[in-house]
């Protein structure tokens, strides 16, 4: 069956980004009230444009701890008053998945892979919508394996690619194929890499990330439970994927990239590379340096914040 291909842009990428955020569905407006289930807030119980309508960055990220960790790094960086170790957790009464705010600023978690940031992102993205939130910048803020990148570097997206290396993703409804771009915003990256360049030791590239939907056998890694190809069929995918300009690996950025693009939010992936692929499959850093190497992609957003803010000149 022949994919349905959606571009849901219209023609002018710049006037749209300026309108609410947009939900795609037309049934939201016939429902009395929308309970978010997995974040544990609806409209009819919660005031979500008095709790959320200042926001206007969301940094989401697969680990409820890290992304804690990330609520308190912004509420230091942008001074506000407050102790930073008492963030509260607006979803407390789920442990699906945590979210903190900070000024401005959303920080989520979102598991790991399509399926589970998928969820969050349909409720977050009908948050940010019922909040009535303009001029939104989302980040999806991570780790990944790096494609012929020294371990520490860290990779600004420019399209999410599938196993084919092609910027797209495909979402299986009702027995069909829907095929969505995967581009991301082209200035929020350029502007990312400035933001880079503006740090001490900070190796950031901008390069495709190749979307898989699993970490072992998707990934063309030897060391899974199951395996059923070569070290040179990996090598060999490898280097393929280096061609079409992959420079990481990680298992959410297609659906990050095809969600943020249809419903009328820029949006950048942003993860550090724990290790190169060409020269092994297992991470053996040391706890300490992963560690730093999980907090660039951080300090490289929380840098692009305060410079949009106006607390970095």
């Amino acid at each position: 069956m022949a994919p349905i291909l959606l571009n849901c842009m219209g023609s002018d990428h710049k006037d749209y980004i300026k309108q609410l955020v947009q939900v795609k569905n037309p049934y939201l407006d016939t429902m009395e009230e929308d309970i978010l289930y997995h974040l544990s807030l609806g409209t009819k119980t919660h005031n979500l444009p008095e709790m959320f309508g200042d926001i206007k960055f969301v940094c989401v990220g697969g680990s409820s701890n890290r992304m804690k960790a990330f609520a308190q790094f912004i509420h230091q960086e942008l001074e506000l008053p407050g102790n930073p170790e008492e963030v509260t957790d607006i979803c407390e009464a789920t442990d699906r998945y945590c979210m903190y705010k900070v000024g401005p600023v959303l920080s989520i978690s979102h598991g790991m892979g399509v399926p589970s940031i998928s969820i969050m992102l349909h409720e977050l993205i009908k948050l940010l919508h019922h909040a009535q939130c303009r001029d939104v910048v989302l980040f999806r803020l991570g780790t990944s394996g790096g494609v012929g990148l020294a371990p520490g570097t860290v990779v600004v997206t420019d399209k999410a690619v599938d196993y084919s290396f092609l910027p797209q993703f495909e979402q299986v409804v009702l027995g069909k194929v829907i095929t969505r771009s995967t581009e991301l915003d082209e200035g929020v990256a350029n502007e990312l890499l400035q933001c880079s360049s503006e740090l001490q030791n900070f190796p950031t590239v901008i390069g495709n990330t190749l979307c898989t939907h699993d970490f072992y056998e998707g990934q063309g890694r030897l060391d899974g439970a199951l395996c059923s190809f070569s070290h040179e069929d990996k090598l060999e995918y490898l280097r393929k994927a280096y061609e079409a300009g992959v420079r990481n690996i990680e298992m959410e950025s297609s659906v990050f990239a095809a969600m943020c693009r249809v419903c009328g939010l820029k949006g950048a992936v942003v993860c550090v590379a724990l290790l190169n692929r060409f020269e092994g499959d297992q991470i053996t850093a040391s706890h300490d340096v992963l560690v730093e190497y999980q907090q660039r992609p951080q300090v490289l957003v929380s840098h692009f914040i305060k410079k949009r803010l106006g607390h970095v000149v």
